[in-house]
């Protein structure tokens, strides 16, 4: 999945976010919390969000330190003379 990918994901949520919100507010439905400002707040936390977890997770994936297979894997490399 490409970065561009993801903006599209967080624009199409964006979108929907902002389609609820007018479809509630054409039916009088007013919450204090849904706004367009918390909608774009949301959406702003998501923007920063999803490289977060992107990284967090290639880190893990490529670190040998956190799960047994890792330190088994990272074992037989060594003895093989690869690491």
């Amino acid at each position: 999945m490409t970065t561009d990918k993801l903006k599209q994901y967080v624009a199409f949520a964006g979108g929907l976010l902002g389609a609820l919100y007018a479809f509630l507010n054409s039916i009088n439905v007013e919450y204090a919390f849904f706004n367009p400002e918390s909608i774009d707040g949301a959406l702003g936390v998501l923007t920063a969000a999803i490289p977060f977890v992107l990284i967090v997770y290639g880190i893990y994936k490529n670190t040998y330190l956190v799960t047994v297979e890792a330190k088994k894997q990272e074992a037989l490399l060594k003895q093989r003379g690869l690491k």
